[in-house]
């Protein structure tokens, strides 16, 4: 039986060239894609998360960890899509209008890829018309919209308001972010869910698709 503690351990330390070269190797040994995922990948994220959630890891941390099973997921992908194993969903994530800040977007961006959804990132000032338009053409499990200004918490309010008026409330779950965001007021814009960090955007990611964390 092939050992995936290696294939683990890289990911843990961020070590995006070997994670990937490991993947590989337990592929060619004839492991089951799923296994290598289950076995050793979303352990290896998992730790990841409480490391960071106990303040062992910090923000550098989770990008390499993220890189690293982006990087070891390479080779698989193909294989699970072929197998017709799903990833965990599609999720629209950009800044909402008028905001230029990315940092924190993109940190969720790769924890969420790395923890096996499929991300489309919009960037940057993306309109309400934009976010419906891509959720609808990507028929989109979740829309993540991250601000870090307190004057473009209200593109953030026309953004939930488009989705829903344009028929995608409760198709589509939308979930909000960023420093001056708390849960009253994603509460009082109607969003599905609110986090302050990436780690928790994965967990409440998966909690709103009925996925087990």
């Amino acid at each position: 039986m092939h050992d995936l503690k290696t294939l683990h351990d890289a990911i843990l330390t961020g070590e995006a060239g070997a994670a990937k070269v490991e993947a590989e190797r337990a592929l060619a040994a004839g492991v089951d894609p799923l296994q290598i995922v289950n076995g050793a990948m979303m352990p290896a994220m998992n730790e990841v998360g409480r490391r960071f959630e106990s303040e062992e890891y910090f923000v550098p941390d989770l990008l390499l960890a993220a890189r690293a099973m982006k990087s070891a997921l390479e080779p698989i992908r193909p294989l699970l899509v072929a197998g017709k194993m799903s990833q965990a969903g599609c999720v629209v994530i950009g800044t909402v209008k008028g905001d230029l800040h990315e940092i924190g977007k993109n940190l969720v961006a790769a924890m969420l890829e790395g923890n096996g959804f499929e991300v489309v990132d919009l960037g940057v000032d993306v309109a309400p018309e934009r976010f419906v338009n891509v959720a609808r053409e990507k028929q989109a499990n979740i829309v993540a919209l991250s601000a870090l200004l307190t004057t473009t918490m209200g593109s953030m309010k026309a953004t939930v308001e488009a989705i829903h008026k344009a028929g995608l409330k409760g198709k589509v779950k939308v979930l909000v972010g960023g420093a001056p965001i708390s849960q009253t007021f994603a509460d009082s814009i109607g969003a599905d869910g609110f986090s302050d960090n990436a780690v928790g955007a994965v967990a409440l990611a998966r909690r709103v698709l009925g996925q087990a964390a």
